[in-house]
C-alpha cells in the first residue's frame, strides 16, 4: 500500500519564492536556537520516513545557519554488540539534550519499527516490546520538560524510484545508495504495513505524529520549518549590543616573506583565465 497522498494538483514553486522564503524560516530558527539558550528549553526533534523521502536535506536547511554546539544532529549507525544487549533506548538516551541544547536524529529509536522489523533484524517479541514502550519512553520525556516534534516523510514510490535513478546517475551522491535502499523498492508494501502499525501504537497525544508530503522537496522544506515554529512557544531574546574594540596602533611588527611559506596554488585563477 503506498503513502498516501494529496489528489489534488500541486502549483509549482519557483525557486526564488522557496529561497526567500526559506531564508525567512531560517532566520526565525535561529531565533528559536537563541531562546533555547537563554530559556534552558531542550528541542528533540525525530526525521522519520522512507528513504530518499528528503530527510537529510530537510535537516541541512534546519541547521544551516545555527550554532552546532547548540544545535546538533544524531545519526547513529549500526549497534554495536554491546549495545545490542542494552536495553533497547539506552544508546539514544544519551544523546538528548541538556539544557539549552536542540537535538535531530536522523532517524531515531523507530529503527526498530522500520528497517529492523521489515528486515527481520529484531525479533517478533522485540518489536512488539518497542511498541509497548516506546510510548512510555516518550510520555517520559515529555513529563521531564522536553519538548518532543516527531516528523514522518511521505514520498510516493514513483519520486522515490526516480530519486534512486538520480542518485546512481550523480557521482556525488551515489554514496547515498545502500543495499539496504535497494531493498525498500522491493518491500514497499512491507515498510507501508510498518508504518502503519507504529502509527496506531505511536501516535500519541502527548507526542503526535506529524507527516510532510515529501514528493516537491521544496514545499517539504518550508512546510515542516514553519510547523516546527509555530509547536514551539519561543520569542525573541534581547542580544547584547556588540562594539566591535578600535584597533591598536601598530607596533612594527613585519610579516615574513612571502617565499618562506608554502601556500595552496591558485585553482581559482587558473580556471578564469581558462574561462577568458
Amino acid at each position: 500500500m503506498a503513502d498516501k497522498k494529496h489528489t489534488g494538483r500541486q502549483a509549482a514553486m519557483s525557486r526564488s519564492l522557496y529561497e526567500r522564503e526559506l531564508l525567512r524560516l531560517q532566520t526565525e530558527l535561529v531565533k528559536l536556537q537563541e531562546w533555547v539558550r537563554a530559556e534552558g528549553a531542550r528541542l528533540v526533534v525525530v526525521f522519520e520516513g522512507r528513504d530518499a523521502a528528503g530527510k537529510g536535506g530537510t535537516i541541512k536547511r534546519v541547521t544551516e545557519h545555527l550554532n552546532p554546539r547548540v544545535a546538533r544532529i544524531v545519526a547513529l549507525p549500526a549497534p554495536t554488540e554491546r549495545e545490542r544487549t542494552q536495553w533497547y533506548f539506552q544508546r539514544y538516551t544519551e544523546h538528548l539534550p541538556a539544557s539549552g541544547e536542540i537535538v535531530l536524529f536522523d532517524r531515531s529509536w523507530y529503527n526498530r519499527a522500520g528497517v529492523e522489523r521489515v528486515m527481520g533484524f529484531c525479533t517478533k517479541e522485540e518489536h512488539q516490546r518497542f511498541l509497548h514502550q516506546c510510548p512510555i519512553f516518550e510520555r517520559m520525556l515529555v513529563e521531564d520538560g522536553i519538548l518532543l516534534r516527531k516528523y514522518w516523510f511521505s514520498v510516493s514510490d514513483a519520486v522515490q524510484e526516480e530519486r534512486f535513478r538520480r542518485r546512481l546517475a550523480d557521482p556525488t551522491r551515489r554514496w547515498k545508495i545502500s543495499g539496504m535502499d535497494l531493498e525498500s523498492l522491493t518491500r514497499w508494501e512491507a515498510y507501508s504495513r510498518a508504518k502503519d502499525d507504529m502509527f496506531v501504537h505511536t501516535d500519541i497525544p502527548e507526542a503526535p505524529w506529524y507527516v510532510v508530503e515529501s514528493d516537491d522537496k521544496r514545499r517539504a522544506r518550508l512546510n515542516m520549518i514553519a510547523h516546527l515554529l509555530s509547536t514551539v512557544p519561543y520569542e525573541a531574546v534581547r542580544l547584547p549590543v556588540i562594539e566591535l574594540p578600535a584597533r591598536p596602533p601598530g607596533t612594527g611588527y613585519q610579516r615574513p616573506p612571502r617565499d618562506l611559506q608554502s601556500y595552496v596554488p591558485d585553482h581559482a585563477a587558473r580556471l578564469i583565465e581558462q574561462a577568458e
